[in-house]
């Protein structure tokens, strides 16, 4: 053995000699403790996350795994919002194949990093498009527009920054709304109450009821409001009605959040149903905005969205744009490009833009037929109740006025799965399935109260 490691000759080596065998030591405890100090494996009563709790199915993607794991041959899914074909087969338009063929064509394209705010061409495309061609606002810089991930990280990014910059934390929601709107602005920071919308007895909209609670709320105060195709009622205010709503929030001071999902999507028409939230933007007035691109170019899982925020200035627009920058930093940091690219490349080429409005328009007309259908087939059977409401809404859903037994009911013995408030995707149905969904409700109707 080399005499100089036995017999350290001057003080630093013996120091280093101490340290060597103290580090040899503690590397033979830590190898001997290393089991029973961090377990990765055995009982879950050695784990630091044994107090955790399993969470519960989300009320709407839960009957989609529920529905997965039914063996019947008839099952039905009409819980999730999702567009299908009259085959019951998800929907690519081919204007969406068309624009990523010419994506991966490109080969001038990079996979470098977005700006904070996104992709500069889909967030111009995306402001023309809700507000219009012509938008004052837009012509003078007053809108501040930032890519976000889809409609529930736009509507997340508009709550965070509210809930820093806004002197009202309080948002009121619509009775019923889409179930993920109270999970979002509660964890932003802010304070979630109602106002009345949908009435029962009706199976339309509570209008007096809407007008007395937003009269009742503080000056000031957040209110969410559904662009078009309310979900889940798919009861929508009149052009009337929404001129008083307008003209009931601006008295009061009240900041609009629209959340427009369907746009296109309801009527078939991207300037019809844009119209509520142009005329909140041609009066002057500053509103926020949140849009999603999922339903009506059917680009679900790219998770492409955007928020707008209409401002008084072009100064205070960038202002804002400044500190939404500072919300999405460390929150995603930047969005994903793809998306983007596919919508824009959609909406600043005029033909793959009209072809982009004749296919939305099909996917609404078939809807609507979907309707059509369901309402004639109750008829036929001399299903108790008047179901035309069911015509009379718009959008994705119907919210049939069945109870949750009904609804129970219709999954045990007809294997049809919906979210248990008696809402149905009218996008999930098909002439061959319409006849087997009446069945189910009749039954329902007649013998479960």
């Amino acid at each position: 053995m080399n005499p100089e490691l036995t017999s350290p000759s001057s003080p630093s080596d013996r120091r280093i000699s101490v340290l060597a065998r103290h580090l040899v030591g503690v590397e033979m405890d830590a190898q001997n403790d290393s089991i029973s100090a961090f377990p990765t494996s055995g009982s879950d009563s050695n784990s630091v996350f044994s107090h955790v709790v399993r969470g519960p199915e989300d009320p709407i993607l839960g009957v989609t795994v529920a529905y997965n794991k039914d063996p019947s041959p008839v099952k039905l899914n009409l819980g999730v919002g999702a567009y299908r074909t009259e085959e019951g087969k998800p929907l690519v338009l081919n204007v969406v194949r068309k624009a990523e063929q010419l994506l991966v064509n490109d080969r001038s394209r990079v996979k470098e990093y977005l700006p904070i705010t996104g992709l500069a061409e889909f967030n111009k495309l995306s402001a023309k498009l809700m507000f219009g061609a012509n938008c004052p606002a837009i012509q003078e810089n007053r809108v501040t527009t930032v890519q976000c991930l889809s409609g529930t990280g736009s509507l997340r990014v508009g709550a965070e920054f509210l809930a820093k910059h806004y002197h009202q934390r309080t948002i009121y929601i619509p009775q019923p709304t889409w179930g993920n709107h109270p999970k979002i602005f509660t964890l932003a920071g802010l304070s979630v109450k109602t106002y009345r919308y949908y009435d029962p007895a009706t199976r339309g909209l509570n209008f007096q009821g809407l007008v007395e609670d937003l009269n009742s709320a503080p000056s000031g105060a957040i209110v969410l409001l559904h662009a078009c195709a309310h979900n889940p009622t798919g009861v929508d205010p009149t052009s009337q009605q929404w001129e008083q709503i307008r003209k009931l929030m601006r008295s009061k001071g009240l900041m609009p959040f629209f959340d427009s999902a369907y746009q296109g999507f309801a009527s078939g028409s991207l300037d019809a149903d844009a119209q509520p939230v142009r005329m909140f933007v041609a009066d002057g007035g500053e509103l926020l905005l949140a849009q999603s691109y999922a339903k009506n170019m059917g680009l679900y899982g790219e998770r492409i969205g955007a928020l707008s925020i209409v401002c008084k200035t072009a100064d205070v627009a960038g202002r804002v744009e400044s500190q939404l920058k500072l919300v999405i930093r460390p929150m995603y940091s930047n969005p994903p490009i793809h998306g983007a690219s596919i919508v824009a490349a959609i909406l600043k080429d005029r033909d793959l833009y009209n072809e982009w409005t004749i296919e939305l328009k099909a996917m609404a007309d078939r809807i609507i037929s979907m309707r059509q259908k369901l309402f004639e087939a109750l008829r036929a059977r001399g299903t108790p109740g008047d179901w035309s409401h069911i015509v009379k809404q718009i959008g994705m859903f119907t919210f049939t006025g069945l109870n949750s037994k009904q609804v129970a009911f219709m999954t045990k013995e007809y294997h049809i799965y919906m979210t248990s408030d008696g809402r149905i995707s009218m996008a999930g149905l098909s002439s061959k399935t319409v006849p087997h969904l009446a069945d189910a409700m009749h039954a329902a109707v007649k013998r479960v109260v």
